[in-house]
């Protein structure tokens, strides 16, 4: 019983992340492919059937097994994540008031982009 109950969690996880993760490839500033590493990691877990799948799609597919195969980010989604990273940090100097809790989150963001460039690119990426 626990099992079952375990897994329908998993798999409603999973397709509530995928739904959130193709909507995130139409609907500017939502991010799609942390919601795709969700709904393969839950998707493994609460129907491997549904996580081939999604491996094997042909839009979202390459980005989840690069970074599954080698932790690659595609160039253009580097690129796409810096500059959403920057207009937040333009944000936050504009609109957070207390000093400290405005270095720590710029600190945070920027070292968060440098995390992101650092990541190697997919072997089969033309960007």
């Amino acid at each position: 019983m626990i099992t079952s109950v375990r897994r329908l969690g998993y798999l409603v996880l999973a397709w509530l992340s995928f739904g959130l993760g193709v909507l995130g490839a139409f609907v500017p500033l939502l991010p799609s492919t942390c919601f795709l590493l969700v709904a393969v990691w839950a998707a493994s877990r609460g129907s491997p059937r549904f996580a081939a799948w999604i491996r094997a799609h042909p839009r979202f597919g390459p980005t989840v097994v690069a970074w599954e195969e080698s932790g690659a980010i595609p160039r253009h989604a580097k690129g796409l994540a810096v500059v959403m990273l920057s207009v937040s940090i333009v944000v936050l100097l504009f609109t957070v008031s207390l000093w400290w809790l405005k270095i720590g989150l710029v600190v945070g963001l920027i070292a968060l982009a440098i995390w992101i460039v650092t990541r190697p690119e997919p072997v089969s990426s033309s960007s």
